[in-house]
């Protein structure tokens, strides 16, 4: 180590910083598929150790005199991976080590204890774990607030996707409110018009489900020697780069549920694999921000699997795979199912019109929260009065309320706004990749997508994080987001 550069040492010390993160990555995607349920206890103290390894790892003196002495010599790559180096010690070097521990433990018992909650629609039950969860959170954005010069909610937010700010969503977020008050009632009514769509019946075997998902996925350009599907209680995406784990869950009354969230995190994997393999482990070589990352998922799940094209190659498919009556499967049909406007509670099955409104409503509570202006007692009342204001509904229980979703009481405050910047991205990424590849279309209808693989390899995927949300966006469609685009696929899909 003595004749490497600062920057060298710092490579191979960020190197074991990602090592330890897969270790973490690989020990949550265990929690949620594999553990049984009395290993709880013991895994919050395992991912409480890797977080302050990895924490003391980050913030040693050493890290400090690499930085200072290292160059890129400039190469944009190694420039944007020293200046992302220099990031990630100023965060870390914000948070004592005790904090960053006690948050590991905090978000893994209350995470616990908040899947007995939404099963028995009790939020009392975690309500005292949520408040230490709220109060470690506060304490973690007040310590890196001024480090970055940040407010406190903007410095959560900026660990999630870099370089975007409470100030330039929240705008966003009330043009679509404005957008949505028309449109919704708009589609509700031509929707109306329509033949009703007719589900297919079942029962649907799992073990049939599991094998379709299976091969779905590959189509959709998933290697499985580097990838596994396996069944959780919610869909998710994690592992690493070179061992993707996606889950899905099935029901045998409804295959929706599994093949759609099979394709939405098989987006997920796809990033993932797709990312520069020449910089791996170091902070360039990865993903570039929630955000974009949910575009990813976005692009190949509503953009591309649920276009008519698409579902003219899916249908047959998934006759040939369950039999019965053919009508159900007709594209036409399954378009009017699967993108079905529909005011519903539960965020994880909205429609893509309404589903940014779940999201203006998580937005704005978890400022509130972060910020001390809502007590974590007041959620429930709080979340039912926000949902009424933006769908005009009112959830009749917790479950289908303040305890659906799993972010805050696993300690994710500032992830949030992701979700509809990625919706309105992948419109926006879409609509540049038709007019890049005009035979797009024409592949989707085969159950292709290697030409939109392709493009988003060259222009995202391979792109790490070397540019920001904004500057990606640019670089790949010519401007930075434009929520305009996300409106007009919207128009043209559900009011033309």
């Amino acid at each position: 180590m003595r004749n490497t550069s600062a920057y060298e040492r710092l490579v191979d010390r960020f190197s074991r910083l990602a090592t330890i993160g897969e270790c973490a990555s690989m020990l949550g995607w265990d929690a949620a598929a594999m553990m049984p349920e009395g290993g709880g206890a013991a895994r919050g103290d395992q991912l409480a150790v890797l977080a302050g390894l990895a924490h003391a790892q980050l913030t040693a003196t050493e890290t400090a005199n690499e930085l200072a002495a290292a160059e890129a010599e400039g190469d944009p790559w190694k420039e944007a991976n020293l200046s992302l180096m220099r990031q990630a010690y100023v965060r870390a070097t914000a948070l004592p080590a005790d904090l960053v521990e006690a948050q590991a433990r905090a978000n893994s018992a209350c995470e616990k204890v908040w899947r007995e909650a939404r099963k028995a629609s009790d939020f009392a039950m975690v309500r005292p774990h949520l408040e230490e969860v709220v109060r470690l959170v506060r304490q973690s954005a007040d310590a890196l607030a001024p480090a970055l010069g940040l407010s406190p909610y903007d410095a959560l937010m900026d660990g999630n996707q870099r370089g975007v700010r409470a100030a330039d969503v929240a705008p966003v977020f009330a043009a679509y409110e404005a957008f949505l008050a028309k449109a919704l009632p708009e589609a509700e009514e031509r929707q109306a018009r329509n033949p009703a769509p007719v589900r297919p019946s079942g029962p649907f075997p799992v073990e049939a489900q599991e094998a379709l998902c299976r091969r779905l996925s590959e189509r959709l350009g998933l290697d499985f020697a580097h990838a596994r599907l396996d069944r959780s209680a919610h869909p998710f995406s994690g592992g690493t780069p070179t061992d993707v784990r996606i889950t899905t869950r099935y029901v045998e009354s409804d295959f929706t549920q599994a093949v759609l969230a099979v394709v939405h995190e098989t987006g997920h994997a796809l990033y993932e694999r797709g990312l520069p393999a020449a910089y791996a482990r170091q902070p360039v070589g990865e993903a570039a921000g929630m955000g974009i990352h949910e575009s990813q998922s976005l692009i190949v799940e509503m953009q591309a699997c649920r276009s008519d094209a698409f579902l003219s190659w899916l249908g047959p498919e998934l006759h040939a795979t369950f039999g019965g009556d053919p009508a159900p499967y007709e594209p036409a049909n399954l378009g009017r199912l699967w993108r079905r406007v529909e005011r519903s509670f539960i965020r994880v099955d909205a429609d893509e019109m309404t589903y940014p409104a779940h999201v203006i409503l998580r937005f704005r509570l978890e400022q509130a929260l972060v910020s001390g202006d809502l007590a974590v007692a007041d959620l429930p009342g709080a979340w039912n009065d926000g949902l009424k204001a933006l769908l005009g509904i009112v959830p009749p229980d917790d479950a289908r309320g303040c305890l659906q979703d799993i972010h805050w009481y696993d300690g994710a405050f500032g992830y949030f706004p992701s979700y509809t910047l990625g919706a309105m991205a992948a419109a926006q990424l879409m609509k540049a990749a038709r007019l890049a590849v005009p035979t797009l279309d024409t592949a989707l209808a085969r159950g292709d997508l290697s030409p939109l693989l392709g493009w988003l390899r060259a222009n995202v995927h391979g792109q790490g994080s070397r540019l920001g949300f904004n500057d990606l966006l640019r670089a790949a469609t010519g401007k930075s987001l434009d929520p305009v685009d996300f409106q007009g696929h919207l128009t043209a899909r559900y009011l033309s």
